[in-house]
């Protein structure tokens, strides 16, 4: 893990109680920073945040309950965030599903919803704290999948899942949070907020918990752990090369040339509008 210092930080990871994200919260905590675990289990998270603040001092680790696939309850999290008053330095969107079927609270694709919708309104609805406490960041965990997806169907998103294990979707989804950081990128020029999307590796996570059994056990045999997936994560929220960087990709902590479609300015903008519309919040 890098060893660049968050001394005096404040940074939110989702999916924080499990997998990568629970990694990326220890290592945040560790270099310093106080950290904000966002989940929808405070029964399951609650456990991290009392060994991170017994291990670091009390305070340095809060829960923070947030569902991504309901904007309801992402907009109740950021406002309790909001509420505390506290700076917002590094926002991890790191929370995601795969192979889940069905439809979010709000109507749209189960994995579009999650991975991309919930990630795009939590990120506006805390834009000004994090423009406020510059120089800030938002990280946002895509995936290498995204090279596979080919294109965004907008009116495919707005219904159930339709594959059987939910992949194509996943990858739709992956495609969205890459076009996503590139986009916020753009918009975020001279506010001294930086936007940065990644690829993890293909990490044995319960992201995949969904995924028929014999599928999810042959694939976990090739994955790699949770601690390696972080890395990039973490590199990515504190290396001090990355600070006058912005909009790129990164995998093994190295940037990369995302796919063609990820990197189709038009494409970003559509699926901008369409998202600012569909949670009614601008930019």
């Amino acid at each position: 893990m890098p060893n660049d210092s968050r001394e005096g930080f404040t940074c939110l990871v989702t999916g924080a109680n499990t997998g990568i994200g629970r990694v990326t919260a220890v290592e945040l905590c560790k270099l310093g920073a106080k950290v904000w675990l966002a989940g929808r289990s405070e029964e399951r998270t609650m456990p991290i945040v009392r060994a991170l603040c017994a291990e670091h001092g009390e305070g340095r680790a809060a829960f923070l309950k947030l569902d991504l696939g309901s904007f309801a309850s992402v907009r109740a999290a950021a406002e309790t965030f909001l509420a505390t008053g506290e700076p917002l330095h590094v926002l991890v969107n790191n929370a995601g599903v795969a192979g889940h079927q069905g439809a979010t609270a709000d109507g749209f694709e189960m994995q579009f919803g999650t991975n991309h919708l919930g990630h795009f309104l939590l990120t506006l609805l805390l834009k000004e704290r994090l423009v406020k406490s510059a120089p800030a960041r938002v990280v946002t965990v895509a995936s290498g999948a995204h090279y596979k997806a080919r294109g965004i169907d907008f009116d495919a998103v707005r219904a159930p899942t339709a594959t059987v294990v939910g992949l194509h979707e996943y990858e739709i989804s992956k495609l969205a949070n890459v076009l996503f950081s590139a986009e916020l990128a753009r918009k975020l020029e001279g506010t001294n907020v930086t936007a940065h999307s990644l690829h993890p590796g293909v990490v044995a996570s319960d992201v995949w918990r969904r995924i028929p059994w014999p599928f999810r056990h042959l694939a976990k045999l090739f994955m790699i752990s949770n601690e390696e997936g972080a890395k990039t994560s973490v590199y990515c929220a504190t290396a001090e090369a990355l600070a006058s960087e912005t909009g790129k990709y990164y995998d093994e902590c190295r940037e990369k040339t995302p796919s063609r479609l990820a990197r189709d300015a038009e494409l970003a903008r559509q699926l901008w509008e369409n998202s600012e519309a569909w949670t009614g919040t601008k930019f």
